[in-house]
């Protein structure tokens, strides 16, 4: 990584740490994007603990000044994207709950006649 030094004992393990951690968050949106309707609350769960990184980052940034330029770029999207997630969470659960279009209904109808 840009801008980190040699690595002792304790950095190593706790990078180790992180690493097992950053696995499990990855499989648990996986998890959750392959689901359907998507559960809007595990999304909301999982954006907000992004968000919680991001806001984490702005602390560092405002007690230690500004990192490499690599972590600021991984600061905005950790900032900007939760909304985003916050927005879509419940849009395939809405579809879904929505009745269906009375052409989707025949279609429907037909394809279980056959």
């Amino acid at each position: 990584m840009p801008g980190e030094g040699a690595a002792g004992a304790t950095v190593d393990s706790r990078e180790r740490f992180y690493g097992a951690v950053f696995l499990g968050y990855g499989l648990a949106w996986l998890w959750a994007a392959r689901q359907s309707p998507v559960p809007s609350a595990a999304v909301r769960w999982l954006a907000g603990i992004f968000l919680l990184g991001g806001v984490g980052r702005l602390l560092s940034l405002a007690v230690h000044g500004a990192p490499q330029g690599f972590q600021t770029v991984l600061t905005a999207l950790e900032i900007a994207l939760p909304p985003v997630y916050f927005w879509l969470a419940a849009a395939d659960e809405r579809a879904a709950a929505r009745p269906p279009a009375p052409a989707d209904a025949a279609r429907a109808a037909d394809d279980e006649t056959l």
